[in-house]
């Protein structure tokens, strides 16, 4: 049985982005602060991708983190503020559902390979605290790709590097927006829903939805093996049972 490759985002898919807002008190800002920022990095990256650039993610954090604790008083300077809260970026843990659920993957048989609208540093430094970048092929960054994610150039150049045709990979993420670039350039896709909120109906919908990393392995075996399965002949389908 011939497995697919299971490509993983990394911000907020592997990462517990949830965790900043603590770092946010923590420089004496609000902590809801945290997701303003983390949506503002997100639209400027866009913006500049749609305008043919190709910005660095460290970058359009450190610009949308001064837009956003500009009115704020903190209990240090603003550069000291800033600085702390991307070291926290690149120090973030994993979900929990994230060691076990990769370690089942890698156990089942399958490929695995991360692809970041971040720097691949900090991927590889998450990978390494949790204790898997052994189970990953590849840690790929947009760094070294024409465009940002959800562009097509992103995602075709991951397929490159990774020696795979689009129909052999699987994107996971948490992005509704990633789920809908990786199918519309012609990826499969298993959106991880860990929230339970309903997917955007505007968007291409996801091949597979799971709420946990745990049922990856079981619905990606399960198409797999579906895939194998001969065509039924003419009138195969219709047939009763032996008489």
């Amino acid at each position: 049985m011939t497995l697919p490759l299971v490509l993983f985002d990394v911000n907020e898919t592997l990462s517990d982005m949830g965790r900043m807002t603590q770092h946010f008190e923590e420089i004496g800002a609000p902590p809801q602060l945290a997701g303003l920022w983390f949506a503002s990095v997100l639209r400027d990256g866009f913006a500049l991708t749609a305008a043919g650039q190709n910005p660095s993610f460290r970058d359009i954090a450190a610009g949308a983190l001064r837009v956003v604790l500009a009115d704020q008083v903190l209990n240090r300077d603003g550069d000291a503020a800033a600085e702390h809260v991307l070291t926290a970026l690149q120090n973030l843990p994993a979900h929990p559902d994230v060691h076990d659920g990769v370690h089942d993957l890698s156990g089942a048989g399958f490929d695995i390979a991360a692809l970041t609208n971040g720097a691949a540093t900090t991927a590889v430094g998450l990978l390494e605290r949790t204790g898997l970048r052994s189970s990953f092929t590849a840690v790929l960054s947009v760094e070294d790709a024409p465009r940002w994610k959800p562009s097509p150039e992103a995602y075709a150049y991951a397929l490159s590097a990774l020696g795979r045709e689009a129909g052999d990979v699987v994107l996971v993420a948490v992005h509704p927006w990633d789920i809908d670039g990786a199918a519309r350039a012609g990826l499969r896709t298993a959106w991880l829903n860990r929230s339970g909120v309903p997917y955007p109906p505007v968007m291409m919908r996801p091949d597979h939805e799971v709420s946990t990393i745990a049922g990856l392995p079981g619905v990606l075996l399960g198409e797999s093996a579906a895939r194998q399965l001969p065509d039924p002949g003419p009138g195969e389908t219709d047939r009763g049972p032996a008489r």
